[in-house]
């Protein structure tokens, strides 16, 4: 078992890595299974490889699942269980499931009767290396992605690597585009590494996964500590988001997985950075040879509108100043952040980057 500490003063907290863990009960930190409510997806909490035993907690809240479900409606279904059954503030929410599951219920934990503690069990690779670290919370709107939702962190991150047995190729692809992601904005050794050891973290192979998970959390876990609300440094977590949020939008949430449209987000960047003079051609193609090899899109649809996509990405939460700001790939294992492109720059990238 390995333990990696997000630290952040008093709302310090330890991301648990290990196999079989499920049952430990020292890992439900600031928890009583009493107050404790289990928040997941009926196809989520059937998993017949690894599941959270029922003594760890009181009573379930089941709500949809997929990303057509991260919205108000399903806050409002959560809210109303815990108010008729009368769940004080010392109450607990176990958000066991995807980053959809752990989205909604740490924004409901921190909305419930002004903050409730929850804590992180993500079943997907996605959720374990991004979404459940950091205290990013919230829901979609229908004029954007994320737009409603609150930093607040978890007591803890609980990640059972034997859950990843039964989750998706698709899934699993999904969450290797934001673990290639840490390589790209921080860490060349470990771009390299992933480049090295793909074909084993493809096959599954236990040792490679522990590390790339506990890598990606350690990497995440040191940004967040720099720099908890995204004022600065956090914001290159970012990267292939601002386009990727815009494909998910236009493309309709859930026809495409969130990593998918993150990697494809990350290209279009990187072929932006590479047209301006700072990323090599060398190291834009090793970007998007390593996406590929994950059966990850490298093209956008043909059937998506470059001034459609330009309109969406002008939504989104880093626009100051009614400027879109990119986080920029300079070199594998470094980025910048940058506002200073012109709306043509961006919708020529977006044309050269589609399916002709």
């Amino acid at each position: 078992m390995k333990k990696i500490k997000v630290d952040l003063g008093d709302r310090s907290y330890p991301i648990i890595i290990g196999n079989g863990i499920y049952g430990n009960k020292n890992l439900y930190r600031n928890s009583n299974p009493k107050n404790s409510i289990l928040v997941s997806t009926k196809k989520i909490k059937n998993l017949k490889n690894s599941s959270i035993p029922k003594r760890f907690y009181n009573s379930e809240i089941l709500i949809g699942d997929g990303e057509n479900f991260k919205n108000l409606n399903s806050c409002e279904s959560i809210y109303k269980n815990l108010l008729k059954n009368k769940y004080s503030r010392d109450c607990c929410l176990l958000a066991y499931g995807g980053g959809v599951i752990g989205d909604i219920t740490g924004y409901v934990a921190a909305t419930y009767l002004r903050g409730v503690n929850f804590i992180q069990v993500p079943t997907t690779l996605l959720s374990m290396v991004d979404s459940s670290v950091g205290g990013k919370t919230g829901v979609n709107h229908s004029l954007g992605k994320n737009m409603i939702g609150a930093f607040y962190q978890p007591q803890s991150v609980i990640i059972d690597l034997d859950s990843l047995k039964t989750l998706p190729k698709k899934q699993f692809n999904a969450g290797m585009a934001e673990v290639i992601k840490y390589g790209v904005i921080y860490d060349k050794q470990f771009f390299e590494w992933l480049e090295k050891n793909k074909k084993k973290i493809i096959s599954l192979d236990r040792v490679s996964l522990a590390k790339i998970i506990a890598t990606s959390c350690k990497i995440k876990a040191e940004i967040v500590a720099k720099d908890e609300k995204e004022s600065g440094i956090r914001a290159i977590l970012n990267l292939g988001h601002t386009f990727g949020h815009a494909i998910e939008k236009n493309i309709g949430y859930g026809r495409w997985t969130h990593g998918a449209a993150v990697a494809c987000g990350m290209v279009i960047a990187s072929e932006l950075s590479e047209k301006l003079g700072k990323l090599s051609k060398n190291d834009l193609s090793r970007i998007k040879n390593l996406l590929s090899y994950f059966d990850l899109p490298i093209k956008l649809p043909k059937k998506l509108n470059a001034s459609k996509l330009y309109e969406a990405m002008k939504n989104d939460k880093k626009v100051l100043n009614n400027k879109i700001r990119l986080i920029i790939p300079k070199k594998i294992g470094e980025c910048f952040i940058s506002d200073k492109f012109s709306k043509s720059t961006i919708l020529k990238t977006l044309e050269i980057n589609r399916d002709q």
